[in-house]
Order: C-alpha cells, then sequence, then structure tokens
C-alpha cells in the first residue's frame, strides 16, 4: 500500500508517497509528469516522517544529503539516471552532456533528459542540478521559478538582484 501524506514547503506544497519498500515520489503542486495515485492512500509512517524532517532541515540550509530509503518505480534505463543524480554534490551542477558521459552513453543525452524529467523523487534525487551545456537552466517538473530557487538555496547560483536592487521573486520561495 502506498501512503501519501501533503508537506508545506518553501517552494510550495509537496505530496510524499511512500510503501514498505521506501520513498517513491515527491511531488510538485504543478508536476509536470503526476503519477498515478490511484494506489495512493492517507496516511503516515517513518519513511514519510523522516522525508519530511529531512525536507525541513534541506529547506532550513542544515542538510546536504538525504538518508532515506528510496524505492523509485521506472525502467532500468531511467534507474540508472536517477541514482547517477544522488552523485551529484550539494551546489554542483552539471550538464545533460556530462551526466550522460557519466553514465558512458555520451550519445544519449536526449534519453538522459527524458528519464531526468521523469524523475519521480526530485530534491532528494536532485535533477534540479541538471542544466543546460551553457548554463541555462533548463526544464523541471516543479517549474524553473523553483528550480532557479533550489539552486539558489545550494549557492549554485547567486543571489538574484533586480536593476532597482530588489531581490527576484524567487527569493520569496525561501
Amino acid at each position: 500500500m502506498i501512503l501519501c501524506r501533503r508537506i508545506d514547503s518553501p517552494v510550495g506544497p509537496l505530496m510524499l508517497a511512500a510503501d514498505g519498500s521506501g520513498l517513491r515520489h515527491i511531488e510538485f503542486r504543478h508536476n509536470r509528469h503526476p503519477a498515478n495515485r490511484a494506489d495512493w492512500h492517507g496516511g503516515d509512517n517513518e519513511v514519510l516522517q523522516a522525508a519530511e524532517a529531512q525536507l525541513g532541515e534541506y529547506f532550513a540550509g542544515r542538510r546536504q544529503r538525504f538518508e532515506l530509503p528510496l524505492a523509485p518505480q521506472g525502467t532500468g534505463f531511467q534507474l540508472r539516471v536517477w541514482w547517477e543524480l544522488a552523485r551529484i554534490q550539494y551546489g554542483e551542477t552539471i550538464s545533460y552532456a556530462q551526466l550522460a558521459q557519466r553514465l558512458d552513453n555520451p550519445n544519449g543525452t536526449r534519453a538522459v533528459g527524458a528519464a531526468n524529467g521523469r524523475n519521480p523523487l526530485p530534491i532528494v534525487l536532485p535533477c534540479h542540478r541538471v542544466i543546460g551545456a551553457d548554463g541555462a537552466l533548463t526544464g523541471f517538473g516543479g517549474g524553473l521559478p523553483v528550480k532557479e530557487a533550489l539552486l539558489r538555496l545550494e549557492g549554485a547560483l547567486p543571489a538574484a538582484a533586480d536593476l532597482f536592487g530588489q531581490e527576484s521573486a524567487t527569493a520569496n520561495l525561501f
């Protein structure tokens, strides 16, 4: 049985889902690829409690690595991509091409990008740390403002200011 619960975060509400084997999903309010929730039931368990606590520590700047049992469901290739995401260090960014190279698939940039976009555990498996080859922020299931906010939290992007010295709109997310 998959149990789920909604938590509040600085980037908006998150839906967490877990079963007996681990955390299965973290979804943003407007997820690009929402999970099929037919088997989800509202509830709570130790995994959901630990995920909420560790996400809270992350958003407070006190956690850089997650220590949770994870149980993402996907193809073998998707799982390889998602586990490689876990190796991208806090505050580091890499390009989709670099991610493909890390997977010994240098011609697989598009396939890697597609798998990255289907990551069911964003933040914990940090797909937000993958950017365009030119440094541009590209696609993110939670939206580009959330991706930008997460990278700013981690120090991967400088604090933003507009022409009048005011912080950018993404600064409000924290």
